[in-house]
């Protein structure tokens, strides 16, 4: 069984500056509720009963979100505000369920991954990237299903326009079938002549506990940094199954400015 997520969120989010210069971008509101919120909320109802956040010491301000008893305390004492009171109860029930480990040098998703294999307890894993939201289904609990049917390792993936694909990572796939296809290789930003398909990936992901000792063996690659997506492919390459869930949600980009406007916009739509 699933039940722990991973969560990075040390990235620096330039893309949003100047906003992230004063506040991270997995807190700012989207209809009045941080990004952050609605990942977990995904992550709820596809049956994850722990989340292991992944933060540096300039972003404690997440931390501070939601370990912040004093200040609901507070302000209850004050005024019984029924809405407020049942923003502390779900404050409460996440305190729980999170655990912290700190990257402070940004050093890449596998750096950040590896950070987290003590917590580790079961064989399989779910990652997620805050920045990219699924609405209308969820995508989380589709691939669990679909890990729970093949046993293998999932990734999230959807169909982009074929001249985009060099802004993406995008899977080699076999075995096609409606709502989902084995992985052959993935291949980070590939010209439009050099891509394999248009299936590009999503920030979610279930992978094994063997990735860590993948990730160990990784040199830092594009940017100095440490890519989850090498692991990865030497795991494929020594045959561990991956597949693809073409997931049905409505994918949304948060880690721009734009595409946080436009989030912030479908959601509403979507009430």
């Amino acid at each position: 069984m699933i039940k722990q997520a991973i969560i990075p969120l040390a990235g620096l989010g330039t893309r949003m500056l100047p906003l992230t210069s004063v506040m991270p971008k997995e807190l700012m509101p989207i209809n009045g509720k941080p990004n952050l919120e609605y990942i977990l909320e995904e992550c709820l109802e596809a049956g994850i009963k722990e989340f292991i956040f992944i933060i540096s010491k300039n972003k404690l301000s997440i931390k501070k979100y939601f370990f912040n008893d004093n200040f609901y305390k507070k302000i209850i004492k004050k005024k019984k505000d029924v809405k407020i009171i049942q923003e502390y109860k779900k404050i409460k029930k996440y305190q729980k369920m999170i655990k912290f480990v700190y990257q402070n040098n940004p050093k890449g998703t596998g750096d950040a991954v590896l950070k987290c294999k003590k917590f580790i307890k079961n064989k399989f894993f779910l990652m997620l990237l805050p920045d990219d939201l699924i609405i209308k289904s969820n995508c989380s609990k589709e691939m669990i299903r679909l890990h729970k049917k093949t046993n293998g390792s999932i990734i999230a993936t959807k169909r982009i326009e074929k001249k985009t694909v060099s802004r993406w990572g995008i899977l080699s796939i076999k075995n096609k079938k409606k709502k989902y296809f084995q992985i052959k290789d993935v291949i980070e930003k590939p010209s439009i002549k050099k891509a394999p398909s248009n299936f590009a990936i999503i920030g979610r992901y279930i992978l094994p506990t063997k990735i860590f000792g993948e990730i160990k063996k990784l040199k830092p690659g594009q940017g100095g940094e440490i890519h989850i997506t090498d692991a990865i492919r030497r795991l494929i390459k020594k045959e561990n199954k991956f597949y693809g869930n073409i997931f049905t949600g409505k994918y949304l980009d948060c880690g721009t400015l734009s595409g946080y406007i436009n989030s912030g916009i479908e959601i509403f739509k979507g009430k």
